[in-house]
C-alpha cells in the first residue's frame, strides 16, 4: 500500500506545492526552501514505515510471529510448544525410578516401567535433538550391581516448538472446515495435538455405527510405536463402550493403529561420469529418494492412496552429481508406478544399480 512512496516523492510533492503559490522561489537542492521541508519529509518517511508495518502486521499472511500469534489465539489456536523425547532404555538390572543417565551431550530420566530391565527414559532436553541418540548410557549418580545401560530405541519423538510457517498454515487451514463435536477436523486437531503424533487420517464408522478409526504417524512421519499408539488412545477414548471418558463424544467408539510400512526397492540401468561409480553416489542417491518418500508421508493424512512414482524417482536421481543417465527404473521390481494403499506408507528398502 505504501511501496510507492518514497523521499524523494515526497518532497517533490511539498515543493509543487510551494511552487503553485509562488513560481518564484528556488526550490533547488540546498536552498532554504529544500532545506526547510526536507527534515519533515524524512520524519513523514518514518511515519509511513511504520504505517506499512502496522498494515502488515494486520493480517495473517503478513504477520510477524508475536502478531500471529495474537491472530491464532482469536481462533483457539496455539502454537505447540517443544517437547521431549521418550525413549526405551534396557540395562542389566531395574534401575530407580528417577534415576539420571547421560548420552554424549543429553541427559536423561528414567519415568516409567515397561518391563524386567526394561525403562522408559525422557530426555531433559526438549525438541528433536534426541531423537536419533542411541547407544550406551552413563549414569550421572552411582547405581549399584549397574553393568550395562543401553539407548534402544524412540518411543515417542521429541518435536521442536511449531515454526511460524506452520502456525499460519494452521490458522487459514482453520477456516477451511470448523471442528466441532466430534466431526472429522475435531479429530484431526485433537489428535495432531497429543505429542509425538505428526498425521492423523480418520475412517467413520469402519466397523459399524458409532466407531472411529484413527490410523497415525509419528511426528517424523514414520510408523507409530505402540506406545505412542496407547498413548493416543488413552487420551482419546480409554475406556471400551463409548461411555465419554477421554475426548471422544459419547457413543463413539475410537480404535487407534498406527500406518503400515511397505518396504520399496528401487533399481535401474545408470550411466556415470568418469571417475564416477554407484558405490561413490549410493548414499547421495539413498537421501534424496529417503526426501521424496518423506515428502509422500508428510502428504499422507490427506491422500486416499500414495503413488510412487517412477518419473519422480528419475528426476531425483539425475540430479545427484555423477550421474548421466538413467533407464529401466523398477519400483519393487516392476516397471510401473507403485500405488499403496491408504493406510500404508512408503519407507526405502534398497537402492541397486543393475
Amino acid at each position: 500500500m505504501f511501496d510507492d512512496i518514497s523521499f524523494e516523492s515526497l518532497i517533490e510533492r511539498m515543493l509543487d506545492r510551494i511552487v503553485e503559490q509562488n513560481s518564484n522561489i528556488d526550490i533547488r537542492e540546498g536552498s532554504v526552501i529544500y532545506n526547510a521541508v526536507a527534515p519533515a519529509a524524512y520524519e513523514l518517511i518514518e511515519v509511513y514505515i511504520e504505517m506499512k508495518k502496522i498494515y502488515d502486521e494486520s493480517f495473517a499472511d503478513t504477520a510477524s510471529r508475536e502478531s500471529l500469534v495474537k491472530r491464532c489465539a482469536e481462533r483457539g489456536i496455539e502454537p505447540k510448544e517443544e517437547t521431549s523425547a521418550v525413549l526405551e532404555g534396557v540395562f542389566n538390572i531395574d534401575v530407580p525410578i528417577g534415576s539420571r543417565f547421560s548420552l554424549d551431550d543429553l541427559n536423561y530420566i528414567v519415568t516409567e516401567k515397561i518391563n524386567d530391565y526394561v525403562f522408559k527414559l525422557e530426555c531433559e532436553t526438549a525438541g528433536v535433538v534426541a531423537n536419533s541418540h542411541f547407544g550406551t548410557l552413563i549414569p550421572i549418580d552411582y547405581i549399584e550391581g549397574l553393568e550395562t545401560a543401553e539407548l534402544k530405541r524412540l518411543l515417542i519423538p521429541g518435536e521442536d516448538e511449531e515454526d511460524t510457517e506452520r502456525l499460519r498454515e494452521r490458522y487459514f487451514s482453520s477456516f477451511n472446515s470448523q471442528a466441532f463435536g466430534g466431526n472429522r477436523k475435531d479429530y484431526i486437531d485433537k489428535t495432531n495435538a497429543i505429542d509425538g503424533v505428526g498425521a492423523t487420517k480418520v475412517t467413520p464408522l469402519w466397523d459399524g455405527g458409532g466407531t472411529v478409526l484413527l490410523t497415525i504417524l509419528n511426528s517424523n512421519f514414520e510408523k507409530a510405536t505402540d506406545e505412542l499408539v496407547q498413548t493416543v488412545k488413552s487420551i482419546i477414548d480409554p475406556l471400551p463402550g463409548g461411555i465419554g471418558t477421554g475426548l471422544a463424544p459419547i457413543g463413539h467408539i475410537v480404535t487407534v493403529e498406527s500406518a503400515e510400512e511397505m518396504y520399496v526397492s528401487i533399481s535401474a540401468r545408470i550411466i556415470f561420469e568418469d571417475s564416477y561409480n554407484f558405490e561413490r553416489v549410493k548414499d547421495s542417491i539413498v537421501n534424496i529418494i529417503n526426501d521424496y518418500f518423506l515428502s509422500l508421508r508428510t502428504n499422507w493424512a490427506t491422500a486416499d492412496e500414495t503413488i510412487v512414482r517412477i518419473t519422480q524417482i528419475e528426476t531425483r536421481i539425475l540430479s545427484v552429481d555423477g550421474i548421466v543417465d538413467i533407464s529401466g527404473t523398477k519400483i519393487n521390481s516392476s516397471e510401473q508406478n507403485l500405488v499403496i494403499s491408504k493406510y500404508m506408507i512408503p519407507v526405502l528398502e534398497g537402492v541397486y544399480d543393475e
